[in-house]
């Protein structure tokens, strides 16, 4: 999770009120694409390489978007990307806010207003993230929509590449019982209930036109009674420091502290993941951090 320091690009010149063509689209992704190494996201350089660049299968895994779709956005067949690929976009070539402005303009597509969700990291919160890339680290936006995560998180947790749409919002995952390797007692899952129904209603007073987020809350009453129960109870609650036992299928069982810090002006969640110093559980995320997502045999 690094930033980039290079410039934005620039738009063309000629008319400002004409958007840029997708032949523009498809140079700008081209070369944002070919600005990262694989090291800077975190992904392995095996293989004879062309350029230091990312290849499109590498960008495709990380904005969760098939290889097709990437080669007909570079080569100016595919011209209408919706909101959510552009963010994806931006999130995995790590473009800058300016650039995620040149970005929509580019697909012809309004930027985000304040009444929408933001899944953009900043800089300086991107660059904290790889300060502490030994601990397993997600980012999550105000609907607990996963946004980002580290090696060490996926070794974790579970790699959450192929993961779509609802399958990465911890909300719906969790009130639909697709619960994972981490194991909640009656009273911690009571209490994590009660604080993500609190973070989503709140968040829908503050992003009123955020309609993925109406949606969500529309299917999570339909689909769990618990959710309904509480959101209807007008229950509060917020993220206290916690501990959590994590069910690994090859490190075993063990507890870790989890803590959720809240990234001032952007309302991205950081989910944190760490071990006392010495203890077994540091132990187990050693040996995590050694054989990755790899199972061991």
């Amino acid at each position: 999770m690094s930033t980039s320091e290079d410039a934005p690009s620039k738009a063309p010149s000629g008319n400002p009120s004409r958007a840029p063509g997708a032949n523009d689209l498809g140079k700008a992704l081209h070369g944002w694409r070919d600005r990262l190494s694989p090291a800077t996201v975190g992904l392995p350089a095996g293989g004879v390489r062309r350029a230091a660049g990312l290849r499109r299968e590498e960008l495709a895994q990380l904005a969760a978007l098939s290889v097709d779709y990437i080669t007909r956005l570079e080569q100016g067949r595919a011209t209408s990307p919706s909101p959510q690929v552009l963010a994806s976009l931006a999130r995995a070539l790590r473009l800058s806010a300016d650039e995620r402005t040149y970005l929509h303009l580019l697909a012809g597509q309004p930027e985000p207003g304040p009444g929408h969700i933001s899944a953009h990291v900043p800089p300086g919160l991107r660059r904290l993230l790889d300060q502490l890339n030994g601990a397993p680290l997600s980012v999550h936006d105000a609907a607990w929509n996963l946004v980002e995560w580290n090696q060490p998180w996926a070794a974790l947790l579970g790699d959450p590449s192929a993961l779509r749409g609802r399958e990465r919002n911890i909300a719906w995952r969790h009130f639909t019982g697709r619960h994972g390797r981490v194991r909640l007692t009656p009273e911690q899952s009571a209490a994590f209930e009660a604080a993500v129904v609190a973070d989503l209603r709140a968040a829908t007073a503050r992003y009123p036109a955020d309609l993925g987020l109406r949606s969500l809350v529309k299917e999570l009453r339909g689909t769990s009674a618990v959710f309904a129960e509480l959101w209807d109870s007008g229950i509060v609650g917020t993220h206290d420091s916690a501990t959590k036992t994590i069910a690994h299928p090859e490190v075993g069982t063990f507890t870790l502290d989890c803590d959720v810090l809240v990234s001032a002006g952007s309302d991205l969640r950081v989910v944190a993941y760490t071990a006392a110093p010495g203890s077994e559980a540091a132990a187990r995320l050693g040996l995590l951090d050694v054989i990755g997502t790899q199972a061991m045999t």
